[in-house]
Order: C-alpha cells, then structure tokens, then sequence
C-alpha cells in the first residue's frame, strides 16, 4: 500500500509537470471531461433540486391527507375528459355528511377559492388567490401566522367578515404598517384582517399562502357560488394517526357513493385523489430528465475520454527512454502499468473537479436569480468524482499496458 501511494504521488508529479509543459494541448483534452461532467451533474442536481422543492410543496398539501374532487389527478385518466366534465361538484351536504358519517378522518374541510383584486384605500392587489375554507383547515394546510391569529370557532360558524392575508399581499397594499385591524375590500364588501401567514415561497402547485387571502366559508358563502365548478370545491380529508390513506379512501368511496345514490355496478361520479398520485405522475419526468442528462453529458465525457487518452499516448512516446531505464533498474510490468493508469486518473479527476466546481458557483448564482433553492447533494459530488475516475481507468487503460509491454533494450534505443 506505501508503495501504491508513493507511486500515485510521482505519477501525479509527472502529471502535473505534462499540465505545464504543454497547457494548452492539455486544457483542450480535459475540456470534454469538464464539461462532461457538469452537464451531468446540473441535471441530477437541477432533478434532485427540483424534487425535494416538489415534495416540500407536496408535504404542505397535507399528509396523508385524500381530496375528494370532480376531476382526478392522474393525467392518464384525463384522456376520457367528457366522462368527469359531466360528475356533480363537492357541495357543502357532501362535507357535512363526510364529517358526519367517517370514522376515520381526523379532519374535514371544504374548500373553494377564486381569483380576485384586493384593495385597500388606493392600493390594489390583482390575482389573489381567495380562499374559502371551513374552520378545521390550519389541521391540514400547513403554514405559519407571524402576526396576528387564526379564526375563532364563532368567527367562522356566523360567518364573521375577518380575513388572514399572506405576506406578498400584506407588503403591497400596507407597506411597513402592520395589517391587523386593518380592513380590507373584496367582493365589494369590507373583511378586518385578523392574521398574516408567514413566507412560504414560490409553491410548484401554484398554493403558496404569499399571494392568498383566506375566508371563512360562511362568510364565503354570502358573496360567491362555493358550489361552482368556477369556485374549484373539493372536501378535504385528513386521517387519524395510524389509519392508512388506503383505508380512509375505502371509507370515503363507500361513504360517497351512498351520499350520490350509486347502484353497485356504477362507475364513481367523484375522484378521491391523494399525495401519491402526484409523486407517481413526477418520478417518470424526473427519470426522463436523468436519462437525457446523462446522454448529453455522456457524449461530452466519450469526447473527453479520447482527449484523455490522447494525452497518455504522447506521455509513453514522450517518456519512452525513462520507461527503458525504469525496467532496467528492475521495475515490473504492473509497476509501469501503475504508474501510467495513476496519471490517467489524475488527469481525468482534475476534469471532474473542474466540473463540479464550475456546478457548484451554477447552483449559488441560479439560487440567487430565481429564488429558488438549489443543492449539489454529497451523493452527487461523489457520482461526479467516481466517473471521472472511471473515464480515466478506462482512457488510460491500453496506454498504460503498452507501456508496460514495452522492452527495456528497445526502449532505451528509442531515445
């Protein structure tokens, strides 16, 4: 092993040397390597980014939580789109006998949400996100009120105009001054804001709390149609720790059949969509997207393979006569072979780190540009690494045996 290490460092030594003898025949050869590997890596980093931010998005839907709606969620089910354009939407009756009729659910709620302008003396917010829900929605929708507080069970049983606004929605039409107390115009009418959420971010589902103005839906229920397919009902139901989604969806499939008077042999006129639907829908994309990466990139790294192999060939020719001397002295075959391989590798690893590097400042400015989170994990610093050592074994391999095949007499000759 001592022996393997003081050989890797004068190869690496050699190495180095070649780098500044001939820089630019050499950042010419690793270039293919460089880019190899970040394009690569952007793509796992870019696809992992992007899932975790999907999931977090996804956690704040509600876990274990199932959405009983008119249209389901799998895009595959959409090709029969004239089949769910005709199912009744969620009402308030099917809420009340959900809530009324499962044992399992720990939390029901329905929803409905339209988009509006929002005012406040001259200011004005456009396209806020309305939301109308009933009282138990802070046990499913996950958020944070930084000031202020949430409904009241009165507030929201007559319908109290009171409303909790987000934090985009707060900045534009107050500014500086602190929203609760303050009122608000929407519909026409004036709601007091009671609560402002917390920066949740730009959400992937387009459900961030930045942009919304929640209700209560029976104050709701006085100035639009909840019940429309315009206002997007849907009832929403969370289990009871240790009941499995699959089992609260059983429950809620036999519970609204029987509030939608189906005959056993019909088809469900509702869609029970859960969590799961999504991430299914997702992981195809996000295999999709890692395959195409690494085609892309891995036309690049075959490209820098060859450069790498280059290098080695007019290495050996390069240091022919040293080899003859090396063998002379005594040194084996897999000795020479050693030391070539070792050079090829550190060659190759100086292309990966590169890479990594220029994918590291990437993931800092893009974060910075689109204020999006973006992580180059561990996992894939180390997959960048292992196949930059990869590409060199292999790019180095036949010069590496050549050398080590060649006669000492000959070799010596040569120079």
């Amino acid at each position: 092993m001592i022996i393997f290490f003081k050989l890797f460092n004068e190869s690496v030594k050699m190495a180095w040397n070649a780098l500044v003898a001939n820089k630019l025949r050499t950042i010419l050869s690793l270039l293919g390597i460089t880019i190899g590997i970040m394009a690569i890596i952007t793509v796992f980093t870019l696809v992992d980014s992007m899932e975790k931010n999907i999931k977090d998005n996804i956690q704040s839907l509600g876990d274990n939580t199932v959405y009983i709606q008119k249209w389901p969620w799998d895009t595959g089910a959409m090709q029969e789109w004239w089949k769910y354009w005709q199912r009744p939407e969620a009402d308030l009756n099917d809420f009340k006998e959900v809530q009324r009729r499962s044992n399992a659910a720990d939390a029901v709620v329905f929803m409905a949400s339209k988009s509006k302008t929002v005012k406040y003396a001259s200011n004005s917010a456009e396209n806020v996100s309305i939301v109308a829900a009933t009282h138990d929605y802070n046990r499913i929708k996950s958020f944070d009120i930084i000031s202020g507080r949430y409904f009241t069970m009165a507030e929201t049983s007559v319908g109290k105009n009171v409303c909790i606004i987000g934090m985009a929605i707060a900045q534009g039409l107050f500014g500086e001054k602190d929203p609760v107390g303050e009122s608000v115009l929407v519909f026409g009418r004036k709601l007091v804001v009671i609560g402002v959420f917390g920066v949740e971010g730009e959400s992937v589902f387009g459900n961030s709390v930045d942009n919304q103005l929640l209700m209560p839906m029976n104050f709701a229920r006085q100035v639009m149609r909840v019940d429309r397919q315009g206002s997007n009902p849907l009832i929403m139901v969370k289990a009871k720790p240790g009941v499995e989604t699959e089992e609260l969806m059983d429950e809620l499939r036999g519970i609204m059949r029987s509030i939608r008077r189906l005959k056993p042999m019909a088809d469900d006129n509702f869609a029970l969509n859960e969590i799961s639907l999504l991430s299914k829908s997702l992981e195809s994309l996000f295999q999709i997207l890692n395959i195409a990466g690494t085609i892309i990139g891995g036309f690049s790294i075959l490209v820098g393979g060859f450069g790498i192999a280059n290098i080695m060939f007019v290495s050996v020719k390069e240091r022919t006569h040293l080899i003859g001397i090396e063998k002379s002295l005594g040194a084996k075959n897999w000795f020479i072979m050693m030391e070539f391989l070792s050079e090829a590798v550190f060659l190759s690893l100086m292309g990966g780190i590169a890479g990594l590097v220029i994918v590291y400042v990437l993931t800092f400015l893009a974060s910075a540009a689109f204020g999006v989170e973006i992580y180059l994990t561990l996992s894939n610093i180390i997959t960048g690494i292992g196949i930059s050592v990869t590409i060199g074994l292999i790019a180095g391999i036949i010069p590496a045996y050549l050398a080590s095949r060649l006669s000492p007499v000959e070799a010596i000759r040569s120079k």
